[in-house]
């Protein structure tokens, strides 16, 4: 009985904030609703329930309802989330969001088993072994996803342009992110590709622009976002900032005006002014929106590819008494020009298809990259 007095006080709680023009009276009868319901199910519903797990799931809906991006963490997936930016974790590589009732895969991280069976950015997946993904919040998903290290797991998707359901078998392997690769193309162009925005990440790229600095004859930088699904924002200001002499790189806007934040660059890039190609496509989130807006604002890049995702919120995890804690979206992004990322993304300067389902340096089937090449050599 204590649980449901808890949960009907959250309940309270969160109704009054989001609905702060209803009356008391209307607040207090859709409280006692929630009662008659949750009575209901626990005396005629098929089965015998968990009301504890009946509970997470009322508050995982509640938040959901709001936006793709918030959602409550049990204990165990909330101490499971803070290992993903540490560097290190176990799963399959894919960042994933839910939307109509079913994961879409916001992209897969480089390199990974995800990556590797040819599970693509905006994917559906709909069915994760024999389980409907229908009617599963998105934590419940994630959780049929993660298992022992070594074990397969089949995953039906749906995706854009193919009529028929495709089915990958993908084993699990602990996922460790190195986020940064680096090369030297045609002599004379530096190659940084990042993959996540993880708490190494900044000072990994700012090594290898130091290396690449060393070469007498590098005239110009591309910079690969695409697939890159974002991360922590700290990282992506710094890394901004590598590129740009000063201004603004990134804003936010939440409901108190009191919390709005604006973040600029300090004097000084790192590579010297050099010619910058961004590339960017639809698996391109969040962090990485970040950067390749400031950069297109500034003037400093140009950006190359497909449209990005289109993730512009901010997300702050609240711990609960009870270990686990909820991920609210308290926040929006605007670049600098004033422009809200959030549902719509940042366009490329030069609009160009990609046409292969893995991203490794210099390919011939790639068709941004090479692309960029070209324009960079004339």
């Amino acid at each position: 009985m204590s649980k449901k007095i808890l949960f009907i006080f959250i309940l309270i709680n969160i109704f009054l904030l989001k609905n702060s023009y209803s009356s008391e009276n209307d607040i207090y009868k859709k409280i006692d609703l929630f009662g008659e319901v949750l009575e209901k199910i626990n005396k005629e519903y098929v089965d015998e329930i968990d009301q504890s797990e009946s509970m997470d799931a009322a508050i995982d809906g509640l938040l959901q309802s709001l936006d793709p991006y918030s959602g409550y963490m049990s204990p165990k997936t909330f101490d499971e989330m803070q290992t993903d930016t540490s560097g290190e974790f176990g799963g399959l590589g894919i960042e994933v969001t839910m939307e109509s009732g079913v994961v879409k895969v916001i992209s897969p991280i480089d390199d990974t088993p995800a990556s590797r069976a040819g599970i693509k950015a905006g994917d559906y997946i709909v069915k994760i072994d024999n389980t409907q993904v229908q009617g599963k919040s998105l934590s419940e998903a994630v959780d049929l996803m993660r298992g022992p290290i070594g074990t397969s797991i089949e995953l039906t998707i749906r995706r854009r342009g193919e009529k028929k359901a495709l089915i990958f078998e993908v084993t699990r392997e602990i996922i460790e992110i190195k986020s940064v690769k680096a090369d030297l193309l045609d002599k004379n162009i530096g190659y940084l590709r990042l993959t996540s925005f993880n708490e190494n990440s900044a000072k990994q790229i700012e090594k290898e622009i130091k290396k690449l600095e060393k070469n007498k004859k590098l005239k110009a930088y591309i910079l690969d976002l695409r697939n890159n699904p974002g991360g922590l924002l700290s990282q992506a200001i710094k890394i901004s900032d590598f590129f740009l002499e000063n201004g603004e790189i990134v804003s936010t806007k939440s409901r108190k005006s009191s919390e709005n934040r604006k973040w600029f660059a300090k004097k000084g890039d790192i590579t010297n002014g050099k010619t910058l190609i961004v590339l960017i496509n639809y698996g391109s989130a969040s962090a990485s929106e970040i950067v390749a807006g400031a950069l297109k604002d500034h003037k400093r890049a140009i950006l190359l590819g497909e449209n990005s995702y289109g993730k512009g919120s901010v997300q702050s995890i609240i711990p609960l008494k009870n270990k686990g804690a909820i991920r609210l979206t308290v926040a929006k992004y605007y670049l600098p020009s004033g422009k809200s990322i959030s549902e719509v993304g940042v366009s490329p300067d030069i609009e160009i298809d990609e046409e292969l389902d893995d991203f490794k340096i210099k390919t011939e089937t790639d068709n941004q990259l090479n692309y960029a090449l070209k324009l960079l050599n004339g």
